[in-house]
């Protein structure tokens, strides 16, 4: 009988935590998913205690301060999500003799180049949130665990705050709307992300010669936030749901607190080499949520 493996998922109710749990596991692999009620991430005592509490196989820390625009109010906050906590992860993993499993974001880049970001880019965030979530890939890198750090970007699902759900609510509300069409990226499907770091997760539990280090994952192709809200009405209004007219602005029209990287595009060449996952298309992935949210086509 194959052993049990027990996996520490931080963030459960976020998008991906959810989407973690609902991943096909191996048979008798065993996902324990907590959030901030059950476990205090400004608190590396705490964690510590978690991580030696039992015999863990692997460690996903998937929960983050994501509020970008607060972020540049509340730096310590941010700073002690993003980066502490990973730290006192990677120590506690690294004592413990297990691999941890980071998330991570585009947001580490400055998104001034004109093709996809590689894993071996030069980093530089443009506020907060990214510096403190580079500042956690750091703290991971030095810690001595065996670990995969994976960048993701523009993560949507049918649950939590995420883009697609707002766009359904207000096209429903106003019918037109004006959105940003100088930011482009990939949109990512939290359940996609959730499969790929389960592939990563159990090699790394099974294989003692895995690949380590840095990975990009998102869906393949490139939109803007304009092009991507079209998109989510069109295939919206074939399911009877919402439909809103998109009107392409430029990031100057829509001011926010934080600057976003105006190119969000991360290549895959490094998780398809060392993990063999292709990222499909974020049109079919969006699909998919869309048939969650909505129903599918009518």
């Amino acid at each position: 009988m194959a052993a049990m493996h027990s996996i520490l998922v931080t963030g459960a109710s976020g998008q991906l935590g959810i989407e973690l749990q609902r991943c096909s596991w191996p048979s008798g692999w065993e996902i324990v998913a907590t959030d901030r009620d059950a476990l205090d991430l400004y608190d590396p005592v705490a964690i510590a205690a978690m991580i030696a509490s039992r015999d863990w196989a692997a460690v996903i820390n998937g929960a983050a301060y994501t509020a970008v625009d607060k972020a540049e109010g509340n730096i310590v906050t941010a700073w002690a999500v993003n980066a502490m906590a990973p730290a006192a992860f990677g120590q506690a993993c690294a004592q413990a003799g297990i691999p941890l499993i980071q998330v991570s974001t585009d947001y580490v880049f400055a998104g001034d180049k004109s093709g996809a970001w590689e894993v071996g880019d030069p980093v530089a965030p443009l506020g907060v949130y990214g510096a403190s979530k580079l500042g956690g890939e750091l703290a991971v890198r030095t810690s001595g665990a065996r670990h995969a750090i994976v960048r993701t970007a523009w993560v949507v699902s049918a649950h939590g705050h995420n883009f697609i759900k707002t766009m359904l609510r207000v096209g429903a509300e106003r019918g037109h709307l004006r959105v940003v069409d100088d930011q482009r990226g990939s949109p990512t499907s939290a359940a996609d992300l959730a499969d790929a770091l389960m592939t990563i997760t159990v090699r790394l539990i099974e294989d003692p010669d895995a690949p380590t280090g840095t990975f990009h994952f998102s869906n393949a192709g490139a939109v803007s936030w304009a092009g991507f809200a079209a998109e989510i009405f069109r295939q919206s209004a074939a399911r009877g749901g919402p439909f809103a007219t998109v009107e392409p602005i430029t990031t100057f029209e829509y001011p926010t607190p934080a600057r976003r990287p105006a190119n969000s595009l991360l290549n895959h060449d490094a998780i398809r080499a060392a993990y063999g996952i292709t990222p499909r298309p974020w049109q079919t992935a969006l699909s998919e949520i869309l048939d969650e949210l909505i129903g599918t086509d009518v």
